[in-house]
């Protein structure tokens, strides 16, 4: 049985925000971050936890911030018309590139701003009278795109084979050599210490990340940031039951533990918590290479994606394709172009004994993004299956009760009967309810959807 609390504390050093040492030089995969976040204080306005207590105790917090609700910080001349005081932020193009359009605020820091941590920080007057983030502080693009210089999923997973091919692969494990050490229960990866990302979005200035999205996305992202922090008419597909996503993987809150489980053939990773995740990596397969992308089943986007994975010796590399354009709050959307390049690295202790993985993953997405990304984070390993402490799995079944009434997630009482338009699924319900509600006399572009069968 492994204890939590004293493998967190050997495991400070290994979930640090960095790639794992896998002692030589590859084209795709170990390259150093440009700089750690967790060197990086929070840039946004947020009501922070305070302090290391459980995640059912009750959490002290304290404001974090350049400017309480209704003052301005020192030094910094605000925008005579901003996010919070704006009736048409798509007339306010020329001003998103401008950290003050947002007050210095990361997106995850604008979904709280009403009250999502305990307490709202949009003043007496609200919107205008919003907090403040830092206007001195953000996470460098430069440890957000990818080091890697591949145009495609496929161009990355086809240089890592031929890599490990020229290093005797890739491993064709059996029951007796798969690292049966993988198998079991690892911590939520926000539990575990030093293990910040950047797409928790609570270090990134929102202008930072415009800079990595096409025009038609960053007019997605801004929508959003706006509905979060003016109208107050926050869309998460969660609170509706709807799927959750691809990308949500990687959110703060998305997932607890994850259950992973490996065979010679299939390493499944499970997770959840508004919905279940699970992820089939199915070993020395191939895409059938017919489709708009690279797939395994029928050419129909999955929410979760197709994946296709090889080991080189207890390292595993995995491709993912076929996945449905979604969304995740307070991130960027995604589209059905997305592909991924993980790899899943072992971390160990200075004695050598197996403690986590290190997952370092490359983003693709020709439509949404104008250049690779990378998200690295760890896991830690806490539990075996079969500990006697260790707590099954929990199936999801997410039972919807709130519900879109005029626009705003409104809690639904059994018995009560209520008008309810049925969402298109594929055609951002989100935008759907934002457009007929609180855009109605905005200056809105004409956009492609991408999601439509039309």
């Amino acid at each position: 049985m492994l204890v939590v609390a004293s493998v967190l504390l050997m495991t400070s050093a290994a979930s640090a925000q960095k790639t794992a040492d896998i002692g030589f030089t590859s084209v795709g995969r170990g390259a150093p971050l440009a700089v750690d976040i967790n060197e990086y204080p929070f840039t946004g306005a947020t009501m922070r936890v305070m302090g290391a207590v459980g995640p059912f105790e009750q959490r002290p917090r304290r404001f974090t911030g350049s400017a309480e609700p209704g003052e301005t910080p020192e030094g910094i001349t605000p925008l005579a018309r901003d996010l919070f005081t704006s009736d048409d932020f798509y007339a306010d193009r020329d001003l998103w590139m401008d950290p003050r359009y947002f007050r210095c605020n990361t997106s995850a820091a604008l979904e709280d701003i009403w009250g999502g941590n305990r307490r709202a920080l949009v003043g007496e007057n609200p919107p205008a009278t919003t907090a403040w983030g830092y206007c001195d502080r953000d996470y460098p693009r430069e440890a957000i795109v990818s080091p890697y210089q591949f145009g495609s999923a496929q161009e990355h997973y086809e240089a890592l084979m031929e890599e490990t091919r020229e290093r005797g692969g890739p491993t064709e494990h059996t029951y007796a050599t798969v690292p049966g050490e993988w198998s079991g229960i690892y911590a939520h990866p926000g539990r575990s210490p030093d293990n910040y990302y950047w797409y928790r979005m609570r270090h990134n200035q929102i202008p930072t990340i415009l800079s990595l999205l096409t025009d038609d996305y960053q007019t997605r992202f801004v929508q959003e940031a706006y509905h979060h922090a003016n109208t107050n008419a926050a869309q998460w597909p969660s609170q509706y039951c709807w799927p959750e996503g691809f990308m949500r993987r990687w959110h703060e809150a998305a997932i607890w533990e994850n259950y992973i489980m490996v065979t010679p053939n299939m390493v499944q990773i499970l997770a959840g918590v508004a919905r279940n995740f699970i992820t089939n990596i199915h070993i020395g397969r191939e895409f059938n290479m017919d489709g708009l992308v690279p797939r395994l089943g029928e050419d129909v986007p999955r929410w979760y994606g197709e994946t296709i994975g090889f080991w080189d010796n207890d390292v595993l590399i995995t491709w993912t394709s076929n996945i449905q354009g979604w969304k995740v709050h307070a991130a960027p959307d995604f589209s059905n172009l997305l592909q991924t390049i993980e790899i899943y690295t072992p971390n160990r202790d200075e004695d050598g004994n197996f403690i986590g993985l290190n997952h370092e993953a490359i983003f693709y997405d020709p439509e949404a993004l104008v250049e690779p990304i990378r998200i690295i984070r760890n896991y830690t390993k806490q539990n075996e299956f079969d500990d006697a402490d260790a707590t099954p799995y929990v199936f999801v079944e997410c039972i919807q009760s709130i519900f879109p009434v005029d626009g705003v997630a409104t809690p639904v009482n059994p018995g009560e009967v209520i008008e309810y338009e049925i969402p298109d699924m594929y055609g951002r319900p989100w935008n759907h309810l934002w457009e007929k509600y609180f855009e109605q006399n905005m200056s809105r572009p004409e956009e492609e959807d991408i999601f439509s069968f039309e």
